[in-house]
């Protein structure tokens, strides 16, 4: 299933374009983030990413044990969990890259199925509701971006 998605950003001026194929339940995109100051072009593969922001730093990193990668503001990468089959509350332990010095960390983070493609995401004491498409694509996540397209 190929498909092409646009998110806009809901708390500042930013946007995302992704060309996204999953096969097998394994996402493979590109995209390109823009926000306010910075424009970050994307690759992920099955446990890998390629991430350049434009004039700065680049990263082509592993998961390196990690269940998946998060990039920062992209809700391209919340919708992992969910293609891959996300049926109960599950912990995961996300390779959490802040956008846009590329910074890469651990992230603890839970996602707790609510019914009619809604999943309550918390890491820490940060709790968002995400909303999912039948294909298991982000088109809204609270506070932070809509999909337009």
């Amino acid at each position: 299933m190929q498909r092409v998605l646009v998110w806009r950003g809901l708390d500042e001026p930013r946007m995302e374009i992704a060309r996204a194929d999953v096969d097998g339940g394994e996402l493979r995109a590109d995209g390109t983030q823009i926000g306010v100051g910075y424009e970050l072009r994307y690759r992920l593969e099955p446990g890998r990413l390629q991430a350049e922001v434009i004039g700065g730093p680049t990263i082509d990193v592993g998961l390196d044990g990690a269940d998946f990668f998060d990039l920062g503001y992209s809700p391209l990468f919340n919708s992992l969990p969910a293609l891959a089959g996300l049926d109960e509350t599950t912990d995961f332990v996300m390779s959490f890259v802040t956008v846009p010095s590329l910074d890469i960390s651990r992230s603890e983070q839970r996602y707790e199925p609510k019914g009619d493609g809604r999943v309550r995401f918390s890491a820490n004491s940060f709790v968002a509701e995400i909303e999912f498409d039948a294909d298991g694509f982000v088109t809204r996540y609270e506070g932070l971006a809509e999909r337009v397209a």
